[in-house]
């Protein structure tokens, strides 16, 4: 009985485990009604009922996304689609310069971070994601893969917001 109770504890702890890694999870898309009111520099979780048009990116091994520069309109509603043509996992997060560096030094050190916020998407290979953002203010912002390496071997994009 004690030889089950410890198989048992040690199954539950590998499997909670396994909910913090990053790995090839593919997260869920619920937002708690603070995340999705959240005002950032950049903008605010857009409403799905006001998408103005979607704009396709292609990630890829290469570190690279495609586009890696777009501009929109202050305002439009935009549905992002994400798109892992890799065999790596890959992110995209939107922030500023200042927030994705940060961010990215914080997933050298822990690479098995798990996060969910409006602005980003995870994407398994082979796999799209998908973020629906309005950019509120005008100004050049940014756009990063922030799993570990990613953004120093140059995983960027710009956003302009005109």
């Amino acid at each position: 009985m004690k030889c089950s109770a410890f198989v048992v504890a040690v199954a539950l702890s590998v499997l909670s485990m396994a909910v913090f890694a990053h790995g090839e999870t593919v997260h869920s898309k619920k937002f708690s009604p603070a995340q999705l009111a959240e005002e950032k520099p950049f903008g605010k979780a857009g409403d799905p009922k006001k998408i103005t048009r979607t704009i396709t990116f292609r990630m890829s091994d290469e570190m690279r996304f495609d586009p890696s520069h777009i501009t929109v309109k202050q305002g439009e509603t935009i549905r992002f689609i994400a798109r892992n043509n890799g065999k790596l996992m890959h992110e995209m997060v939107f922030g500023t310069v200042q927030e994705l560096k940060a961010h990215a030094e914080q997933m050298k050190k822990f690479p098995g971070m798990e996060h969910e916020e409006p602005y980003m998407t995870h994407v398994a290979p082979g796999k799209s994601g998908e973020i629906i953002w309005q950019f509120t203010k005008p100004g050049v912002f940014d756009f990063a893969c922030l799993i570990a390496g990613h953004y120093d071997a140059g995983m960027t994009g710009k956003v302009t917001v005109k």
